[in-house]
């Protein structure tokens, strides 16, 4: 039995119409996006110096790595939505070996008394309220896309439901934080993110079961 007719035997089983998976994806992804660059556009916006922190090697580098662990946790993400898929985990490495590349940049390129002043930054405090807020709505549509397929890990596929709409909500929060340094992004970014992973697990394991 292929996979969607599995899909779609487990949804008449449970009561529930067959559904098109592609569409559910495409219609949970767009809605995503919508609604965090709603939020983004409401709350926050750009920050006042865009301009010139484009110049910045820095600056792009946040929309790089962000927009890589988005893309690669979108892919391991429908995977897990589907029995017997074999998610391609690889491919989440790339956004953290992105990160550690640029440490190691930055560490070199930095005196060592600026390394924990770039660490800390001005902003962790916001970072770790506004990526969260900004990847709930995306967290809740990746969610219900799960639990429109047949995900028989549940609590997994919550938390990379949770890494992925934390890496799309720091898309966006990326071009309203005034901190630039991959030190600061490697500690408070992965830290809201993680923050969103353990909601998504914790959504997944009463969302998700069968």
């Amino acid at each position: 039995m292929k996979t969607e007719e599995l899909i779609r035997a487990i949804s008449a089983g449970a009561g529930r119409p067959p559904v098109s998976m592609p569409r559910v994806w495409l219609a949970a992804l767009t809605g995503a996006v919508l609604a965090a660059g709603a939020i983004f556009f409401a709350v926050l916006g750009p920050r006042p110096d865009i301009g010139q922190a484009l110049e910045t090697t820095r600056f792009l580098f946040k929309f790089v790595v962000t927009a890589v662990l988005f893309a690669s946790a979108v892919p391991v993400l429908r995977a897990l939505a589907r029995p017997g898929k074999r998610p391609a985990w690889p491919i989440m490495l790339a956004a953290p070996a992105l990160v550690l590349v640029a440490i190691v940049l930055e560490l070199v390129a930095l005196s060592s008394g600026q390394w924990i002043s770039s660490l800390v930054g001005t902003n962790a405090i916001y970072c770790l309220a506004l990526i969260p807020l900004l990847g709930i709505l995306p967290l809740a549509a990746m969610l219900a896309a799960l639990n429109a397929g047949a995900p028989t890990r549940p609590v997994l596929a919550g938390a990379v439901a949770g890494i992925c709409a934390g890496g799309l909500a720091a898309i966006f929060y990326a071009a309203y934080c005034p901190d630039d340094s991959p030190l600061f992004v490697a500690t408070w970014y992965s830290l809201a993110i993680l923050l969103l992973a353990l909601l998504g697990a914790l959504g997944g394991r009463f969302v998700l079961r069968w």
